[in-house]
This record gives structure tokens, sequence and C-alpha cells, in this order.
């Protein structure tokens, strides 16, 4: 549907540089030649891979991002940097996450940072320091002169570490599925925070396997053991869902209503043990659910709420959904604001939703998507969208204000083309001929979502996630347009 112009804002009109990023990460030679139609080398031709050789000192360092360059300044120098308190960490371990070391200017500021990482590295209570000037007297041609220096003494003390932990009441679960979910293991820094957030780990796991009743109390040490973590576990039974049933509804059926939830109950025979476990998270969540469908109807009062009933063994329970639907609303009236560069009346002929339809969630999403399009298509490829409901007094009517952000509109300023791998195999021509923006043309976001679809079906580039990052067409800003 065409759009009618009234407004042209020149500084509105910006520019982007729209990139062509085919591939992200390099691919082998083989990969390409075999999507381009060729074959490889056979079995019987392959050769054994070369013996492994200690890389070069100029390459270790270039994949470490290269060697740390500084300018030192000061007054006084590092005489020596002494280590108290550690006993389990080694001090060569701790020198090494150090920035103050021997012979280098001293700086207080440097010292305050290596506090920061001795204490970031997880193994220390507490970490302080401590200087010693001191002023020796250098012999020279024209008299004794006297140079400063600066004894710097770190103390810490370690935190006690972890020396067993143990499961105790878990009948349901093993010692592998706890251990994986409470992230606490032996040689781990003791910390009372750790293992509190280890128990409620444990508690949410229990929670999603049905067992809602599961308690868990966590302590430290045992006698002659005074590290060892213990977690005393109480699981209670396992909770499964013999029915659903939702009361309330009149609109919709209780078997459409059913298959929109994510809880289930059991199948029939030998199933009945699968797929019905009583997950309380799932169940809460579906309320959300039911809720939501409702106001998408137009029931935009409607309200959930659920209700267990336990069976007299305490692991099989009835869940029901209790729904109020309240009236189905109508439209009363459509309102459009912000528009400035398309006229009101283009914007209302996109529009699905009419006044006096009944109001659909759906069709209000559709006609968001529509007007963003619309806007897509001659350049405002930012433009927003936000739709508000207004209930009236009269009951059942609502008005309807989709509130419009248009931003800029842009311009395409330039095409790169940007293959890694081995970008001589594939000529950007290529590329260029897949996609229909042109340079000078106001980028059309029908076009973009065109242009990434034809790069990802042409089979030319690697689109396995595993191997490569997609090809993509990145949109960016030109700096000079943003100031």
């Amino acid at each position: 549907m065409p759009f009618r112009f009234y407004r042209c804002d020149p500084s509105k009109h910006r520019f982007l540089a729209c990139f062509v990023c085919c591939l992200a990460i390099a691919f082998s030679s083989t990969n390409l030649h075999a999507q381009m139609g060729g074959g490889g080398m056979g079995g019987g031709q392959a050769q054994a891979p070369a013996a492994a050789t200690k890389p070069k000192f100029r390459d270790h360092i270039h994949n470490r991002d290269g060697m740390a360059l500084r300018r030192e300044v000061g007054d006084a120098v590092v005489a020596e940097v002494r280590l108290v308190g550690n006993q389990v960490i080694q001090t060569t371990d701790i020198l090494a996450e150090l920035q103050t070391r021997k012979g280098r200017f001293y700086s207080e500021e440097t010292v305050l940072a290596d506090v920061g990482r001795l204490n970031d590295m997880g193994s220390f209570d507490h970490v302080t320091f401590d200087t010693e000037e001191r002023v020796t007297a250098t012999p020279g041609s024209n008299g004794s002169a006297t140079q400063k220096s600066v004894l710097v003494t770190f103390y810490v003390r370690e935190r006690a570490m972890v020396s067993q932990v143990i499961y105790h009441g878990d009948y349901g679960m093993n010692d592998r599925e706890l251990s994986g979910r409470s992230g606490i293991t032996a040689g781990d820094p003791l910390s009372e925070f750790a293992i509190e957030t280890g128990k409620r780990r444990l508690i949410d796991y229990y929670h999603e396997e049905g067992f809602n009743q599961a308690a868990i109390i966590a302590s430290i040490g045992l006698p002659g053991d005074p590290n060892a973590v213990v977690f005393r576990i109480n699981e209670g039974p396992k909770e499964r869902i013999r029915d659903i049933r939702i009361e309330g509804a009149s609109i919709v059926s209780e078997s459409r209503l059913k298959k929109i939830i994510q809880s289930r109950g059991p199948m029939m025979g030998i199933m009945s043990y699968i797929g019905n476990v009583a997950d309380m998270k799932k169940i809460d969540a579906d309320v959300d659910v039911l809720a939501s469908y409702y106001h998408n109807l137009g029931f935009l009062t409607a309200t959930v709420g659920r209700r267990i009933e336990y069976h007299e063994d305490g692991k099989w329970m009835t869940i029901v959904f209790v729904v109020n639907e309240g009236p189905r609303f109508s439209i009363g009236d459509i309102q459009i604001v912000g528009n400035e560069f398309i006229t009101e009346e283009s914007l209302r002929r996109r529009l699905e939703l009419k006044a006096n339809d009944v109001f659909s969630g759906t069709k209000m999403r559709k006609d968001i998507g529509e007007i963003v399009y619309g806007y897509g298509e001659l350049g405002f490829i930012y433009a927003e969208v936000n739709p508000k409901t207004i209930m009236r007094d009269e009951n059942g009517i609502v008005d309807l204000v989709f509130e419009i952000t248009e931003g800029d509109r842009w311009k395409v300023n330039s095409i790169r083309v940007e293959i890694d791998g081995e970008p001589h195999l594939m000529r950007e021509t290529t590329m260029l001929n897949l996609i229909e923006m042109r340079e000078g043309d106001y980028i059309d976001r029908r076009d973009l979502e065109t242009g990434r679809n034809r790069i990802e079906r042409s089979q030319l580039l690697e689109t396995n996630p595993t191997i490569a990052a997609p090809p993509d067409i990145i949109v960016k800003p030109l700096e000079e347009s943003l100031r």
C-alpha cells in the first residue's frame, strides 16, 4: 500500500554504512570447495599430521595479546616484596598476580590494585599491606648520594578449603547429580555464601523433579573434620499430577486450554509415570499463560487462579485452574500519535483492527508490524510503535492508542563485503548480487531481511554455527552522522 508524504525534514536524513559480513570465523578451503561442487583427496592419500613443535617466543607472545608495556615513574624503587600468612597457596602463584615487583618504581596505586587482584583470587578472607621506607647512601665521584627504596609486605589470611562434601538422605537422587547442581567440591574455598547458594540450587533442583516438600539443612564441620560440608536432605514424596481441571471457562473448551499449558496429566497404562511430574514453577507459569490467552482474545480483565487438591497418599495431586473470564472488550476509538513523516490516513489503511471490532491481541501485534515495516520501507529502520489500551467507563469498551517514535531516516552510504577464510575464492560481486540495496538508496527494512535470507540460502558460505558465525548483513551508522 503506498505512503503519502507531506513533510520532509532534511535534518532527519542520515547515512549508514552497510556491511555485508559474509563469514565471521575462518573456514577451511575443503568445506568451501565441497560447497562449490569440488571433491577432496581420497582417504588413501591422506598424510600423517606433523609432529607438535614448540611455538616461537614471538608467536607465543602474539597469541597472548602481546607483552604489557608500561612507563614507570617515581622517586622510590621497590627493594623487596614479601608475603606473610600464606600456608597452602604457593608464594610463586601469589607473586604472579602482583604488579608490584622488586626493581620497579613504587606506586601506591599499583599496590592497592594488587590488593584487589589478591581478593579476586577467592583464596583469601583478608588482604592488607604495609610499607617500610629505606634510604641508602650511594658513593660517587661527586660525593655520596641518597636513594630511596620501599619494602612492601602483603599480609594474607587464607580461607579454609572444603575437605569433603557429604549428601545425607538423598534416596531419590544420587550424589553425582547433586554435586553437579550444588557446585561445591572438595578443594574449593570454604565460604558460607557459596554453601547457602548451593543449598538453594539443590532445593530448586528437587522442586523441578517433583519433590516439592523437600527441605535441606547445610552445615560445616564433622567430628575430626572441621572443613567438611554436609547437606542433610529430607526429600519427601515425589509428587505427580493425577488430573487437570479447568473451571469457569465458557468461551473456550477445556480440552483446548489444556493444550496451551505445559503441565500434563498421566498417560494411559505404563505411561502413567512419564511427563506428569508436578513442577510448581511450571504450574504457576501456566496460570500466566491462561491469563495471557484470555487477554489476547479480548477478555482484558480476565483473571486465572489455581488450586491444588492432594490425594490421601500425598504423592498424587489434581490441579484445578479457576478462570474468571469477565466481559469481552470491543474497540471504541483508535488513535495514532507521534507520526510526522507519514500521514495518519496512510497508516490507518494498513490497520486490520477497526472501531467496534472485538479486541484481538494477535491483530494488534500484526498492525504494529505493518506500521513498523511501513516506516522501514522508507528508511526509518529504527521506528518503534508502543500500543496502549485505555478502558472507558462503559462496560466492555477499550480505546487503542499507537504511540509512534519515527527516529531518523537512513540512506546507504557504502556497502563493503568482508569475507573471512579464503576470500580469493569468492568475488565481491557474487555477494552484492544477492542484495537489492545500492549506495544512495534509502534503507528498506524488508530488503535487509530478504538479503539476509538470500545469503543464507545461497549455500556459498558456511552457516553451521558450530563451525563459523553465520553470514549476516550488519548496519552500522557512520560516526560523522551521529554528531
